[in-house]
């Protein structure tokens, strides 16, 4: 890898300095943080014209030394926020986690959605060679080898690789398995990056058509790209950004504190809490961007009745866990994915606690007197104190909850099959993602074992209905349905919490985390 120090580089403390060095426990990208951010820029984010020049530090929870500069197996964010610096897709979420055109310029599609023609507009490389059709067809196909274990790999599945063609240099024809009128969201999805046809050693040459080109990377510890002059939404305003990894929350505070760093990826509300307003750092917050729920698996006692289920969602004090697990920085859930985001079903009754029916529910399941292990560990930001806070308000229902913490190496996957009840969290995604991924009876994902034929049909549907309004409604059919007999307990949306120091401009707070605008490093200054 290289280890070269820049010429005139400035900070060369900051590597010296143990606090930075890589530890393990990061937090994985396909379980964290999302929503439907509100608000406009931050104080970090005003300041009038912005100013060209300088480097950005922004520090990171990392991988260790087996990071890599391969965007196809970008996993955690510090992952993802240099894969976008260096990378393109054809497409990107928006706020709402809407598809918002990219490298693609436009993409229509014929009248059944089993065929869609995607335009790309003029770019370039960092190596001054043009982004193709065949480029496309290449970054897809690699990422759909089933020798690998690319991110994007099961988002791609819908497309029919060996049957799509290149149409000219800027235009793409996508032959799908089945007619699919979400396709947009394909494009956009995480880790679906292109990259050169003949592109070769990601850590020592990456070539990408992003808005910064690369100079050096050491694996869990430093990556430095330097200002894309051609880029072609814009040059950036920094001349560099330089990733930093310290896995420690206390550690990236302490560095944004001392000076060392920018920014400050992913804080806790108590730190927010105890720095907002000091005028030392700005706290920026990604409002509801990480979904805060209980999973039950529904197909094993106790929740495989659904008047458990229901008896559960009415034991939750959705405020009350907000305020405790999450000091206050969010809001309440209502059992539902996406809070904000396109196709959400706004319309349903806000649910309240209610431990009489909830205790009559139990009685009728035959359930009374209740007892469950909820599995928690401190993987996540407010899971055990949402654990904890949660089995009091069960006992009100005469469910006795005994918490199990579990290692943070290993939670997810061993929440994902075992168990009965368990702390999740989930990133930002659409809701079809949401549904594709874990909750038709093939999600590899699918937490909570939903798995209902119908339900598989409805989305069926949804996929193949063009008219966006029709496929809305049908959206908000399945979603009605998982408001009533559903196995996430759905019952907050976090903050997402950033620290950056008071000369950053240009930080984007209509931004959960993983859409386009989030670490958009390309539209930040330095005052």
């Amino acid at each position: 890898m290289n280890h070269e120090r820049l010429p005139g580089e400035r900070f060369p403390g900051l590597r010296r300095r143990g606090f930075l060095a890589a530890t393990t426990g990061a937090a994985a990208l396909a379980l964290a943080g999302c929503g439907g951010g509100t608000g406009d820029k931050a104080d970090s984010g005003s300041g009038g014209t912005p100013r060209r020049g300088g480097r950005l530090r922004a520090a990171f929870a990392g991988g260790g030394a087996s990071e890599t500069l391969d965007p196809h197996l970008a996993n955690l964010f510090a992952d993802v926020a240099r894969a976008k610096a260096l990378y393109d897709k054809l497409a990107d979420y928006g706020a709402d986690l809407s598809a918002q055109p990219r490298l693609a310029e436009k993409w229509q599609s014929n009248k059944t959605l089993d065929r869609w023609q995607v335009t790309l507009r003029e770019a370039t490389f960092h190596d001054g060679k043009p982004v193709t059709a065949q480029d496309v067809l290449h970054s897809y196909r690699r990422i759909a080898d089933p020798k690998q274990a690319f991110r994007a790999k099961a988002s791609l599945e819908p497309i029919d690789l060996d049957a799509s063609r290149a149409r000219g240099e800027r235009t793409v024809e996508f032959v799908l398995k089945r007619p699919t009128a979400e396709f947009p969201n394909i494009l956009a999805a995480f880790g679906a990056y292109i990259v050169p046809e003949h592109a070769g050693d990601f850590d020592r040459k990456p070539i990408g058509s992003g808005p910064f080109r690369f100079v050096s990377f050491t694996p869990g510890r430093s990556a430095v790209f330097r200002r894309h002059e051609d880029y072609w939404d814009g040059a950036p305003h920094l001349d560099e950004i330089e990733f930093v990894v310290a896995n420690e929350e206390s550690a990236r505070v302490n560095a944004l504190l001392a000076g060392q760093v920018e920014y400050a990826h992913e804080l806790n509300p108590t730190t927010a809490r105890a720095h907002e307003g000091r005028g030392q750092i700005e706290i920026v917050r990604l409002r509801n961007s990480a979904m805060q729920a209980f999973c039950m698996k529904t197909d094993r006692p106790p929740f495989d009745d659904k008047r458990v289920r229901e008896a559960f969602f009415l034991i939750a004090d959705r405020r009350e866990l907000v305020d405790g697990a999450l000091s206050g920085a969010g809001e309440v859930g209502n059992d539902l994915f996406g809070k904000g985001y396109e196709y959400y079903a706004a319309g349903l009754p806000q649910r309240e606690q209610d431990l009489d029916r909830a205790r009559a529910l139990l009685k009728q399941a035959g359930a009374e007197k209740l007892k469950v292990t909820l599995d928690t560990s401190a993987v996540a930001a407010g899971f055990t104190e949402a654990a904890s806070i949660f089995r009091d308000q069960a006992a009100g229902a005469g469910v006795t909850i005994d918490v199990k913490t579990g290692s943070k190496d290993s939670y997810w996957s061993d929440i994902l099959d075992g168990g009965t009840l368990c702390c999740y969290r989930s990133g930002a995604m659409p809701i079809e993602a949401h549904i594709s991924q874990r909750l038709l009876t093939d999600s590899t994902t699918n937490a909570t074992q939903w798995r209902h034929k119908d339900f598989d049909a409805l989305y069926q549907q949804a996929q193949s209905t063009r008219d966006k309004t029709e496929r809305a409604a049908v959206y908000e059919r399945m979603q009605r349905r998982l408001y009533t007999e559903g196995g996430f307990l759905i019952w907050g949306f976090a903050d997402w919490i950033l620290g950056t120091s008071r000369k950053v401009r240009g930080v984007e707070t209509k931004a959960p985390a993983n859409t386009l605008d989030w670490a958009r490093f390309d539209k930040v200054w330095l005052a």
